[in-house]
């Protein structure tokens, strides 16, 4: 579906690059997630593939056509671009927003009201966007991001600054998405959204990819399975970590029987904890 080979690009046209020597292939349907730290080179990189960005050096290949210098009409038509801070017009109702922007479209596009349901914005339609909370302004960014019926949809950030019953229904509307074949490129920083949805991830830091592989895959390969036993020891609480491979299990073992065990709770590293091990450092 997407195809990236050896992408560059620099802010100031030096060897200064915010995206040094990027590849990467997306298939069609998968949701795909570009997780690094502010700064990494997730959002030049979507703005790069949405044509938002000039393509500076490497190749960009979407469904077999090689991109060409700047995206036509066409290719604008069939994404969708959700934005890390809302763009919206604030003078204009919710409701004016979405009109607006659907007849900017060469498609057929979702209903106004359809959309502004999905996000919960159906009841403060015809109320300004200034008036909007940040969180309601963040939820009428997204809901603008799909107004075309994207069959390739970019988001950055789409859970950022939104409470935690929100952000689960943002996420349920990205999985019905990806049901209906739409294909779709996630940057965050936030590891827990990328764990929930994404097929697979690439880790970049300064602008170079760590790895790509299926969140699983990489805690199976790079993470340490644990077992926290919480015993009783002369009336106190107490708790162990032991490792469950090897010389680890052994020991386990060994202290169970020697223990009044209590509780005991098995558990796989984090996709935060993997991604602080490959790169060295933190997400902020």
């Amino acid at each position: 579906m997407i195809e990236v080979a050896n992408l560059f690009h620099s802010y100031k046209n030096n060897e200064e690059y915010a995206v040094n020597d990027v590849s990467f292939k997306i298939e069609s349907g998968e949701i795909y997630g570009f997780l690094g730290p502010s700064g990494a080179g997730k959002s030049t990189t979507q703005g790069v593939l949405a044509g938002l960005l000039e393509t500076q050096k490497g190749s960009i290949v979407i469904d077999g056509k090689a991109r060409d210098g700047q995206p036509d009409k066409a290719f604008f038509n069939r994404i969708g671009v959700g934005f890390e801070r809302p763009n919206v017009y604030k003078k204009l109702s919710g409701m004016d927003n979405l009109k607006f922007h659907s007849s900017l479209y060469d498609r057929e596009t979702e209903d106004v009201m359809k959309i502004l349901k999905m996000v919960g914005l159906d009841h403060e339609a015809k109320k300004k966007a200034g008036e909007y909370s940040k969180g309601m302004m963040q939820r009428l960014g997204f809901a603008r991001s799909m107004i075309n019926k994207p069959d390739i949809w970019f988001l950055d950030e789409p859970t950022m600054g939104l409470d935690p019953t929100t952000a689960n229904s943002i996420k349920g509307i990205i999985r019905k998405k990806q049901e209906e074949g739409v294909t779709i490129f996630l940057t965050t920083h936030n590891m827990f959204v990328a764990d929930e949805l994404c097929d697979r991830v690439a880790f970049i830091v300064n602008g170079k990819i760590v790895a790509v592989d299926a969140p699983k895959n990489l805690k199976l390969k790079y993470g340490k399975h644990q077992v926290v036993v919480e015993y009783d020891e002369s009336g106190q609480m107490k708790a162990e970590t032991f490792g469950i491979e090897g010389e680890d299990k052994k020991k386990l073992q060994k202290f169970i029987g020697e223990h009044k065990i209590r509780t005991m709770h098995s558990g796989e590293p984090t996709l935060e904890e993997i991604f602080i091990k490959l790169t060295g450092r933190g997400l902020e």
